[in-house]
């Protein structure tokens, strides 16, 4: 049977056994293995057990449960509670200033977890009981806390671009470093819609009022400062070190881990049932990204084995014409519509095999060595926008678990538009000016 068929078939074999409902890890390791069986007989299932020692031997994963407990310790011990009372204090008086205080509490809650689902909790329970009750539009609100919650798998410490690095085999340390500019270049974006949209239409987002910026005296506002700097502290921890090179990335995880415990312990928010909860969570994410990044490699050997990627290779170059911007164009396409209906670890483990091998041939003016880092973010802001896409975007329906019965699907879909658009728009531009992405890692490593 030609490559490309068996390729198609394996595909076609994950996708329809998708229907099933079934996790995505197991299904997709389950094909990889039968098909590695039927392509090399009895020693073909040796792939599954080789992948499983490359997975525990990776020693840069054992940060994943680092930076997923700190995240839970930080949402369970209310230590973000603190930071967002201390936006409210300080931006409440402009109209729209606390849906920028929002916007700004996720870049931090970003900086200090890696995870979507960790900023969503965050801002649904902190920040959006908060902004419904000081008149603000509900659709603004909706769309401010899923737009600055999908942060957080850009800024690092992002646990998605620590998969991502896994299966491209790419450096981890230069993945964050090239996802800083980018996110805070859509943080930033995100906030300058927010401010545009409030001045033109005051009545989305109003300001404080008269009576309540009285009764903010500058003693509050120290007070609230110096409260809300600890999360920096932390975050200053744990990252002046690594990047620097006086620490490893493991040892820095372990940094940030004991920074936040100790917050919370002097902060007296620290006890068993923070611990227990932090601790399940952790447990849970952890074990559930070492299964997908499992199958994923799985799945990649059979790729390797087969040469399927250098045979899709000459049908887009070779056959079809194609050239490396237009083939790069179509591969960000197909994320988001396979974002409809699919989360970012499923999206990476279906199509990385295929894609990352695809984009290290292509020439795109971009050197070798960092042409994968540059995709990695650009993969990840494309798992941004799948967040937010209707019909079964991820953050949609987290938003419709946390927000209250006032709020229907309609207005979360219509919510996130203006949000998505201005993501699309930056994408864009990351893709037009790869050095955004790539100067920081660049300048820090220089090799």
């Amino acid at each position: 049977m030609p490559q490309e068929l068996i390729a198609l078939l394996m595909f076609s074999t994950m996708l329809l056994m998708m229907m099933t409902g079934q996790r995505v890890f197991g299904l997709i390791g389950f094909v990889a293995v039968v098909a590695s069986i039927a392509l090399w007989g009895t020693g073909g299932h040796t792939m599954g057990f080789s992948a499983a020692m490359k997975l525990m031997k990776w020693y840069p994963l054992l940060s994943l449960p680092m930076f997923v407990y700190m995240g839970y310790v930080m949402s369970e011990s209310r230590l973000a509670d603190d930071l967002y009372r201390m936006f409210h204090v300080w931006f409440g008086r402009i109209p729209g200033g606390l849906a920028i205080g929002t916007i700004l509490l996720m870049v931090l809650i970003s900086a200090m977890n890696g995870l979507s689902v960790a900023g969503m909790a965050i801002g649904s329970t902190i920040a959006l009981p908060e902004l419904l009750r000081r008149g603000y539009d509900k659709r603004m609100v909706t769309g401010v806390i899923q737009a600055g919650s999908s942060l957080g798998i850009l800024i690092p410490p992002s646990v998605v671009l620590v998969l991502y690095a896994m299966i491209a085999r790419a450096p981890v340390s230069e993945l964050w470093l090239a996802g800083v500019i980018p996110g805070l270049l859509m943080a930033a974006f995100f906030i300058a819609y927010i401010g545009i949209r409030s001045a033109l239409q005051p009545h989305l987002a109003p300001p404080l009022s008269a009576e309540e910026r009285a009764e903010i005296t500058w003693a509050e506002k120290m007070s609230t400062l110096k409260s809300g700097l600890l999360p920096f502290a932390i975050f200053a921890a744990m990252m002046i070190p690594f990047i620097n090179g006086w620490t490893s990335l493991v040892e820095s995880s372990v940094i940030g881990v004991a920074t936040t415990v100790a917050a919370a312990v002097l902060k007296g928010r620290f006890n068993w049932t923070v611990f227990e909860t932090a601790t399940r969570n952790t447990l849970g994410i952890s074990c559930m990204f070492m299964w997908v990044i499992l199958a994923a490699l799985a799945f990649g050997a059979v790729f390797d084995g087969l040469g399927a990627v250098k045979a899709i290779d000459q049908l887009f170059t070779e056959r079809l014409g194609f050239g490396p911007w237009t083939i790069l164009i179509l591969m960000q396409l197909s994320f988001l519509v396979m974002g409809m209906f699919l989360d970012d670890t499923a999206m990476l483990v279906i199509v990385a095999p295929l894609y990352v091998p695809l984009v290290a041939r292509l020439d795109l003016g971009i050197p070798p060595d960092q042409v994968l880092i540059w995709y990695g973010v650009l993969y990840t802001m494309t798992c941004q926008i799948a967040y937010l896409t209707p019909p079964f975007g991820y953050n949609l329906f987290l938003m419709r678990a946390f927000a209250p019965p006032e709020i229907s699907m309609g207005d979360i879909y219509k919510s996130v538009t203006p949000f998505v658009l201005v993501m699309i728009a930056t994408l864009a531009l990351i893709m037009a000016v790869p050095d955004l992405a790539l100067w920081l890692p660049n300048t820090i490593y220089p090799d």
